[in-house]
């Protein structure tokens, strides 16, 4: 079974100057399978400075990674817990949106959709895992097992939330060119990741310890620069840099629509 596609040229900016760059191991992950080979090859782009893996899964392969759903995953996971910390990523939002249709892309355990309908907004989630989309319309809300540039809303978007989802896709530019154009004028975008550009990160991987570079289900590592310009690109001004609370070593960013 063919596993990973490779990338013939920088999933960013279509450089073909692309090395060999760290590696990392992806078998102690809790959603591997032995289909998987366990050794993680990064490439640098020497053109834009974008740091990504070799290759991105299969539909088949994705199928397999897809199979299990880790705890934190899945909807109503610490829910109560998980309140509070969605309110601080929603209170990061409030001075530039505070009504209208709230999109959670990769929407997780749900904590984040539930809390926006708190505060006002419309939710709407969208989710590759069946499960977890299956639950959210359980509950009365709004969901999608789509890929979020295939589906057609209905209304413009004040919000869209990507929480440690847009390294997860193969190619982020055309999900991100998509949402913009489903955004109504000033919409907000919430995004957050891991970022490549501080000391903790540069500590870990020079002691070999940096968990992200075998993060089974990541494509990309972004550094703050990186990811400003390629908003910048897709129509998007980057107003607020943030320090996020959900996982080590991540950055949480607000952009508006240009």
């Amino acid at each position: 079974m063919q596993v990973r596609i490779p990338y013939e040229k920088c999933p960013l900016c279509e450089s073909k100057h692309i090395v060999k760059s760290a590696t990392g191991n992806c078998s102690k992950h809790p959603l591997y399978d032995p289909v998987v080979p366990p050794v993680m090859q990064w490439m640098d782009c020497e053109t834009c400075k974008h740091q990504f893996v070799d290759g991105y899964f299969t539909d088949e392969a994705l199928s397999v990674v897809f199979r299990n759903t880790n705890d934190h995953q899945k909807v109503g996971h610490k829910l109560e817990e998980q309140r509070s910390v969605s309110s601080m990523m929603i209170e990061k939002v409030l001075p530039y949106k505070s009504a209208g249709a709230w999109l959670d892309v990769g929407f997780g355990n749900g904590s984040l959709l539930f809390t926006a309908e708190e505060y006002g907004f419309h939710p709407i989630g969208v989710d590759l895992r069946e499960d977890n989309v299956s639950a959210m319309k359980s509950l009365g809300f709004e969901a999608y097992c789509d890929l979020v540039q295939d589906i057609e809303f209905k209304n413009k978007l004040s919000v869209v939330s990507m929480m440690d989802v847009l390294e997860h896709i193969p190619y982020p530019k055309e999900v991100l060119s998509s949402l913009h154009s489903n955004m109504e004028e000033g919409g907000c975008l919430l995004i957050s990741m891991p970022n490549t550009e501080n000391i903790i990160w540069k500590l870990l991987t020079n002691n070999n310890a940096n968990p992200f570079l075998g993060e089974l289900e990541h494509y990309h590592n972004f550094s703050r620069t990186r990811l400003f310009s390629l908003l910048k690109e897709c129509g998007f001004d980057a107003v607020r840099y943030g320090i996020s609370q959900r996982y080590r070593v991540c950055m949480e960013v607000v952009a508006l629509k240009a």
